[in-house]
């Protein structure tokens, strides 16, 4: 049997060194990260008594370019892991992937394999939607594989000998959600007895991408106060963690009802209320936090970032949040009563992808053959 993949290659602009990699997208599972896997094939006669290093450089841009005069710059890079590929300081590794040892067999004695590993915790990549008049890069956090031939790894490098292919660093949805999220909020109020209580519910912690929340509200209004209007919406938290007051919100959907309204003192009133959480609308609205994509493709409202330690935050990356809010509207006199009830939206494991690769690593596969596709990547290089 004969499976399908896809295999990821650039070359540096003259030519001398080759990337080739299996796939850009790493999974975070938290307390480690996927390691990073390719193989690079050098023109010896070209590197001669040099060295060729490859390295992950994961870069933060926290402001717009157009921005940056007299010297001030948004934009901070981070080194996370580097290795020398040639010539090679130890003897090939035994614990090559499937791919990694196709690729050698085809390649010859040139090709040679590295592996390389990022830190947990590490930040996730993220992109800010920018506005319809910004120009330049996008803000946010991107990594690239980088490859450059140098005397060593803090060198200048070259353009016409070096190597950029993007990737990503996502997490998917957890196997086991957490517990059902549910909020009671109680309001008193000064010159009249009674209060007014709002619990919220949700039917699950844990939503996937393109599914729809149901908010299920109950208000019991035990004092002599009348609601008048209900407000419900999703919001999206954006930290960046590098400011200390870095932190703002974007309203991804909302509804306004009046619907079993007035509510008047002494009545109750049980609700559901059906939200969708989709950047359809959102696409001209600047700072909206988006999924990182790696090709002009469509996009999807950032996930929710999961950390080990949420009291312990890279100050180098953005994190993300999703959280219900309704309120209630009680006239001029009256004010107003919210709760708010957090929940995590993430794209499900992609169990196809590791069935294919169980699959794949048992069976003899050979490589390059006709209906083998490898793909060739115009990626900017750095």
């Amino acid at each position: 049997m004969v499976y399908n993949f896809k295999v990821f290659k650039k070359c540096s602009p003259n030519g001398k060194i080759t990337l080739y990699m299996p796939k850009r997208d790493f999974v975070d599972h938290i307390s480690y990260v996927e390691p990073i896997d390719g193989i690079v094939v050098v023109d010896e006669e070209y590197v001669s008594d040099r060295r060729v290093f490859a390295q992950v450089v994961c870069t933060f841009r926290y402001g717009r370019e157009e921005d940056e005069v007299m010297g001030l710059s948004f934009y901070k890079e981070l080194y996370l892991a580097s290795e020398q590929v040639y010539p090679p300081l130890q003897k090939r590794p035994t614990d090559l992937s499937r791919t990694q040892e196709r690729l050698l067999k085809k390649l010859g004695e040139n090709a040679l394999p590295f592996r390389l590993s990022l830190p947990a915790g590490s930040p996730g990549s993220v992109s800010l939607q920018p506005g319809l008049e910004d120009e330049g890069e996008p803000c946010g956090v991107h990594y690239y594989v980088k490859l450059f031939v140098g005397e060593t790894e803090i060198d200048r490098t070259h353009r016409r000998s070096t190597v950029a292919l993007g990737i990503r660093k996502v997490q998917f949805a957890p196997d086991k959600p957490g517990p059902q999220p549910c909020t009671v909020v109680r309001k008193d109020f000064v010159l009249s007895p009674g209060q007014l209580e709002l619990e919220l519910t949700l039917d699950k912690q844990l939503y996937i991408h393109g599914e729809t929340v149901a908010v299920n509200i109950s208000i019991r209004n035990h004092s002599n106060k009348v609601v008048k209007k209900i407000k419900a919406s999703i919001l999206q938290t954006v930290d960046v963690v590098l400011f200390q007051n870095g932190q703002y919100r974007n309203v991804v959907t909302g509804v306004e009802t009046q619907d079993g309204c007035p509510l008047q003192p002494g009545a109750n009133m049980q609700k559901v209320v059906q939200l969708r959480p989709a950047l359809g609308g959102l696409r001209d609205r600047r700072g909206i936090a988006l999924d990182a994509q790696l090709k002009r493709a469509e996009t999807t409202l950032a996930s929710t970032t999961l950390l080990l330690d949420p009291e312990q935050r890279d100050a180098f990356g953005i994190v993300v949040s999703y959280s219900v809010k309704v309120k209630l509207y009680l006239g001029a006199l009256g004010g107003e009563l919210s709760a708010e009830l957090p929940f995590i939206l993430m794209h499900p494991k992609q169990e196809g992808r590791a069935r294919l690769l169980q699959a794949d690593s048992d069976a003899d596969v050979e490589m390059f053959r006709q209906d083998t596709v490898l793909h060739q990547e115009s990626v900017e290089v750095y």
